[in-house]
């Protein structure tokens, strides 16, 4: 065992180092084995450790799934439920919502039917106001029509303008101061006269007046055919002008003024407009053209004077009633002082007795704040008290 074998680097080797070296490599290999072997049996542990652990992990994931699964059919079995519940509940609030829409659409409808019919009724009422509307129109555009026709014809014509002018006269004036068809001096009568206070000469007014040539006038189409028609009607007006004033300014029986009535407003601003020329003239022979608010204005004017002159005619009256006026107004005054005198008086009167009042009231507080004193005394024999004397204090005095 100690025979050398080799050297190495000078260091002999024998054949029991090698046997022991070899046995060393060989239990070294044997170790390697075996750690090799337990290594890999550790890996294989671990791999079964680790499938053992995922088999753990996927039954726990399957026992967790089961158990979603068991929760989401309870939770779907509990929304099934819930919605069936809910579908009941909406059916119902749907259905009591449609019964009430039904009762609000119908009590509408009621109430559309009774308004409509109302309207209806309404309607039918205005339509027979306009009916008879309609029929008063046309009664309107006959009385137009006869009005035409009187107006066609002159004399008719004239009782129509007279009739206006009557009416605007006697609504003014007292039945004493106008006269109709009042026959003058020369023998002529004027539609009618105004008599003014304190003037026996009457104020002529003459209500004719030439329409056909205004009518002319306004209805021409041409301008040579509108000429014509002037030129007519202003020689028609001053011939008309002239008549008055020939026929009704009498001096020293009339007054120095008539008047020509034209009957309607809308003539009297075309004269006015078309005819100056002529109202001027007509102005110079002292006859004055009216419309009929121009004759209410001349019809106040009478009535003022009419009053002024009777107030004249009644101011001594006035001045006796107004002097007795006086006289029971100093009356009244001197009543009125003596009354003062007697309120004065009475309410002096009423301090004295409000004096008075607060004496007695005072007296009466004293007799209220009456004190009773008693001595009480026990007498020697009975031994019980003894009634003594009353003793009355008023106001400190015995």
């Amino acid at each position: 065992m100690s025979e050398i074998l080799f050297s190495i680097n000078g260091m002999d080797v024998t054949l029991g180092m090698l046997v022991a070296a070899l046995s060393g490599l060989a239990v070294l290999l044997i170790i390697g084995l075996l750690f090799a072997q337990s290594r890999q049996s550790r890996a294989r542990a671990l791999e079964s450790q680790e499938q053992s652990l995922r088999v753990e992990e996927l039954q726990q994931q399957l026992f967790e799934l089961l158990k979603a699964q068991s929760a989401t059919t309870g939770q779907v079995q509990f929304l099934a439920q819930g919605f069936g519940s809910k579908q009941e509940e909406l059916t119902r609030t749907v259905n009591e919502r449609l019964d009430a829409v039904t009762h609000r659409i119908g009590e509408n409808m009621t109430k559309a039917a009774s308004t409509t019919a109302e309207s209806l009724s309404k309607l039918h009422e205005r339509l027979a106001v306009v009916d008879a509307a309609q029929g008063r129109m046309a009664e309107l555009t006959s009385h137009m029509v006869t009005l035409k026709d009187v107006l066609a014809n002159k004399q008719a014509r004239g009782a129509f303008g007279q009739g206006r002018m009557e009416a605007i006269v006697a609504d003014g004036l007292h039945k004493n101061a106008y006269a109709f068809q009042h026959t003058l001096p020369n023998g002529k009568r004027p539609d009618c006269a105004i008599f003014l206070p304190g003037d026996e000469r009457p104020l002529a007014i003459d209500a004719k007046f030439p329409l056909e040539a205004i009518t002319a006038f306004r209805e021409a189409q041409t301008d040579d055919t509108r000429k014509g028609a002037l030129a007519r009607l202003k020689q028609d007006i001053n011939r008309h002008v002239n008549d008055i004033a020939e026929r009704y300014l009498v001096p020293g029986a009339t007054q120095d003024i008539a008047m020509m009535f034209v009957p309607s407003e809308s003539v009297y601003a075309e004269l006015h407009e078309f005819c100056d020329d002529v109202l001027q003239k007509a102005f110079r022979e002292r006859v004055i053209l009216v419309s009929p608010s121009l004759l209410m204005l001349a019809i106040q004017v009478v009535q003022a004077i009419v009053r002024d002159a009777q107030m004249r005619d009644q101011a001594e009256k006035i001045q006796v009633e107004v002097g007795k006026l006086v006289d029971d107004v100093v009356r009244l005054r001197d009543r009125a002082v003596k009354l003062q005198t007697h309120f004065a008086q009475a309410s002096d009167d009423v301090g004295q007795v409000l004096i008075s009042a607060e004496k007695v009231s005072k007296r009466g507080g004293r007799i209220q704040a009456l004190e009773l004193e008693e001595d009480k005394a026990v007498t020697k024999e009975t031994g019980a008290p003894a009634a003594v004397p009353l003793q009355l204090k008023l106001g400190g005095r015995e």
